[in-house]
């Protein structure tokens, strides 16, 4: 699947699609297209970023969902490295600020503690999931529908 073709997939036909499989270059290539979207949104503000990913996670949770399911794995594994970074996301408001090089914000060493161990859980989760995102295809129908277009 070209690049063009993952996009038009992805953003129209299965927005929400989360039934299927998805092959790695329709993944891949939308993730690209996402990834390089993010880096341009970036430039333009905080809030245009916001409004893009929030867009995006619909589609990139559906395209993920699928792709798991293409490997072999039930799909909604992928809401738990989703949720581990929503969870994070939660946390951030406890780090430490630093204001004009002072330190206006510090928290206590069992929170600092607690960051770094979920900071490293959901880094070895991310890899993981990484490797199970890149993983080729099973090469013929399985529980989740027949082989994807490639």
């Amino acid at each position: 699947m070209d690049l063009q073709t993952s996009v038009k997939t992805c953003l129209t036909q299965k927005y929400v699609g989360f039934s299927g499989r998805a092959s790695r270059s329709e993944y891949w290539w939308f993730v690209l297209v996402v990834v390089i979207g993010g880096i341009i949104a970036s430039l333009l503000g905080s809030w245009i970023v916001l409004i893009y990913y929030l867009a995006l996670l619909s589609p990139m949770a559906a395209a993920g969902y699928r792709r798991l399911q293409d490997t072999g794995r039930p799909g909604w594994q992928i809401f738990i490295p989703m949720g581990l970074g929503l969870i994070g996301m939660l946390f951030m408001p406890s780090a430490p600020v630093v204001d004009g090089g002072q330190v206006t914000n510090m928290p206590s060493m069992g929170s600092m503690g607690f960051m770094a161990l979920f900071g490293l859980v959901q880094l070895v989760v991310g890899l993981v999931f990484l490797w199970w995102l890149t993983r080729p295809s099973e090469p013929e129908a399985n529980q989740f529908g027949p082989v994807p277009a490639t």
